[in-house]
């Protein structure tokens, strides 16, 4: 067993995981008490897939393989500042978007893993894949795999490496000695709770995702609440504040903040005009897909209202007058942010004509505060 697990690890550093750690396959308990906690105290609110049955479900590995004998973890790093299609974007695109999207890279790495591991073994290893998109609780595997800590970011922390990691695991039929946790925490360090925008880590190891930037950019298919798009700022898509704000990460060397700010229409023009074909083409490998065309023209107009930016406005008028009903009530948002006399010409031209009832709820608001 000691060769097999000694293989495991050479093989994970050669296919590029930067870490690797097994597990055992007991059910998760403390981590299903907790899921389950946070589902009826309303904080996964917006995930309408994130139910009781599949927090249970993820909680037993068994059920999910029956003949599964250990659980491999592993992490990988983040892509570095790659020329992707987040290149151009004037908003902030979260980190771990900067690259390929990273289900591919992980699923093939992971079933090139395993395939190597029944090549060692001389038999095929019956096995389950996930990444992040499966029940298994991928960050409870890699905490008790050794693979790294919970940071008080609900993160998990990666030693040399940070939270600038992707997760992903593998049940397998295979024997191997577990690994355990790591002695290691995040101290008295509340620095990634101080610096979320929103306030959505409301606890140490506690995230509401009703306010989490990432959510309401990118998961989330309805409108961004009126109170926190302000404090969206220039993000675009997802957020690495609490990130950017851990030690650990400092050290890591993935912490010095990105100059991509709002400095003038360009690519948030294109979005704006962008239709689907289009935008399947640009993102078709890309994390930022997963916003949805609609989602990352909804997120152009609150990025654009709180630029500060009057040039903006002929830009807004347009998504007002030619967009879906999401986009227009953003578009009318951040008019009436920017404010002016062209602003406020725009959003009375628009309630003339407007039929949507949320629109023209929007367009109300946004006169009454169009300086």
């Amino acid at each position: 067993m000691d060769d097999l697990k000694a293989f495991l690890v050479e093989q994970a550093s050669a296919l590029g995981f930067c870490a690797v750690g097994v597990a055992g396959v007991q059910p998760f308990e403390r981590h299903e008490a907790v899921a389950l906690s946070r589902l009826e105290r309303g904080l996964m609110g917006g995930l309408p897939w994130y139910t009781e049955a599949r927090v249970r479900r993820g909680c037993r590995p068994l059920g999910l393989l029956p003949s599964a004998r250990s659980i491999i973890s592993v992490a990988m790093p983040y892509p570095g500042d790659l020329e992707g299609p987040h290149r151009g974007l004037e908003g902030w695109v979260s980190r771990y978007a900067w690259g390929p999207d990273y289900h591919g890279l992980m699923k093939d790495g992971l079933q090139a893993l395993v395939a190597a591991l029944g090549k060692q073994m001389g038999r095929k290893a019956a096995n389950r894949i996930y990444v992040d998109d499966g029940p298994l609780l991928d960050r409870a595997v890699a905490e008790r795999s050794g693979v790294g800590w919970f940071g008080k970011s609900t993160n998990i922390i990666v030693p040399g490496h940070g939270s600038w990691v992707f997760l992903g695991e593998a049940l397998v039929d295979v024997e191997m000695e577990p690994d355990g946790p790591l002695s290691k925490s995040c101290g008295e360090c509340t620095r990634c709770l101080e610096a979320c925008p929103t306030g959505a880590l409301i606890a140490p190891y506690v995230l509401d995702n009703t306010r989490c930037v990432s959510y309401l950019t990118i998961e989330n298919r309805g409108p961004i609440p009126r109170h926190l798009r302000p404090l969206v700022g220039s993000r675009l898509f997802g957020c690495d504040a609490c990130q950017e704000a851990c030690p650990v990460n400092r050290a890591a060397g993935w912490a010095t903040p990105s100059n991509r700010q709002v400095s003038a229409i360009g690519e948030l023009n294109a979005i704006l005009e962008m239709c689907p074909e289009g935008f399947r083409e640009r993102f078709r490998e890309s994390a930022i897909k997963r916003a949805t065309l609609v989602g990352l023209q909804r997120n152009a107009c609150v990025v654009l209202g709180n630029s500060g930016d009057r040039g903006v406005v002929s830009v807004l008028t347009k998504a007002l007058d030619e967009t879906g009903p999401l986009v227009r009530a953003h578009a009318a948002w951040a008019l009436g942010c920017l404010g002016g006399r062209n602003a406020r010409a725009s959003l009375e031209r628009a309630l003339q004509g407007e039929r949507d009832t949320a629109v023209r709820d929007e367009i109300r608001l946004a006169l009454e505060e169009c300086a």
